[in-house]
């Protein structure tokens, strides 16, 4: 049995020009998808995530090697990552290959122990506190427990206002996150991180609102202060999205810096490696629950992690209607990951990752 073939290919979706102003940068790159195929036997594995710059010359790492060595396979992945783009979507890939040659879901294959993983609707748009709550309200008819709102403002008082908002409307039994996002900047914005005050007053104002965690309050890189912020507020300390290499998480596990590790197995690590670090993790005390911010594949790949590992509180599900619904987060999927009534995902036993692509939107979106 031996990797016959890789092929990339790189898709965007078409944006309405009236598309709003509101939409946050970040998930506006979400409408673009590069899909990684692998071959074996006549069967395809498939991935999705970062655009894997400097991949392109290497599929010779892969192709004639046996599809099943998975640990070799991470390590080269690894390799690469190391030196080029994060090429973690091409681990997603070989896992999904691998169910399918295997005739297993990819979450049965890392330990079958949450078949069930709850759900948070994760938003995005700047919008002011009335309109705040008039989407997680909708996001409350739809099933979900769990909302996260995003701090974007230079006041934080005025980000404080829009959480009240979200609470006055959604009730006490709806968990609230937020993140604050401080860990990093978009590559125009000079604005430094908070401080440890800055987050120590948010952490304050946040437990009054009864919220559940508030993520990445400080830079990325001061696990120091994380950990600090952490000893001083009874409010959950969420982070670890931003980490590049599977040693930044070890950080932060290392550290006891945070309550809720989040990286995302499209950015760090995939499935081979973060299954290990969902498991350091967990045997720490830290809960565990995958970052996920862009299409379908890589919010599948990170619930079959979290399936196959267990102990996710919940899982991130990119979600801000009407800007951004299922058919545009997913539009290279035949079918959109939907949750159920009650704001959970149930794992299928489809082999692999359990999805179809569109292959017709694919044509039509592939730049």
């Amino acid at each position: 049995m031996r990797i016959e073939k890789i092929e990339l290919t790189h898709h965007r979706l078409p944006l309405d020009p009236a598309f709003p102003a509101s939409w946050d940068p970040e998930p506006r790159r979400s409408f673009t998808a590069t899909i990684v195929r692998v071959w074996a036997e006549g069967v395809c594995g498939v991935g999705s995530g970062d655009a894997m710059p400097g991949f392109s010359g290497h599929e010779g790492l892969f192709v004639g090697q046996d599809p099943r060595d998975m640990g070799r396979h991470a390590r080269i992945i690894d390799n690469l990552s190391f030196h080029y783009g994060r090429c973690w979507p091409l681990d997603l890939a070989l896992w999904d290959l691998l169910g399918k040659l295997l005739g297993q879901p990819v979450w049965r294959l890392l330990g079958g122990r949450q078949p069930v993983l709850p759900l948070y609707a994760s938003t995005g748009v700047r919008r002011g506190p009335e309109a705040t709550a008039e989407v997680c309200t909708a996001l409350k008819g739809r099933g979900f427990r769990a909302i996260k709102v995003r701090f974007q403002d230079e006041d934080p008082r005025r980000d404080l206002a829009r959480v009240q908002a979200a609470r006055d409307a959604v009730g006490p039994d709806v968990g609230l996150m937020v993140d604050a996002n401080q860990g990093w900047r978009m590559p125009w914005d000079d604005r430094p991180s908070w401080t440890l005050k800055d987050a120590l007053f948010v952490a304050d104002a946040l437990e009054e609102v009864g919220a559940f965690w508030l993520e990445e309050p400080l830079h990325r890189a001061d696990v120091a202060g994380l950990a600090a912020l952490r000893a001083r507020t009874p409010l959950r300390v969420a982070g670890g999205e931003l980490a590049r290499e599977t040693h930044d998480v070890d950080r932060y596990i290392d550290a006891r810096a945070l309550d809720v590790l989040q990286p995302d197995a499209v950015m760090v690590g995939g499935i081979s490696l973060l299954r290990d670090a969902a498991r350091r993790a967990q045997d720490a005390g830290i809960l565990f629950t995958p970052h996920t911010w862009g299409n379908g594949v890589g919010l599948m790949a990170n619930a079959q992690l979290m399936g196959g590992v267990g102990g996710c509180p919940c899982l991130e599900f990119p979600l801000d209607p009407p800007e951004w619904d299922l058919p545009a987060r997913d539009f290279v999927l035949a079918r959109p990951i939907v949750a159920d009534g009650n704001g959970c995902l149930a794992l299928s036993e489809t082999p692999g990752l359990g999805l179809d692509l569109d292959e017709a939107a694919l044509a039509r979106t592939r730049i």
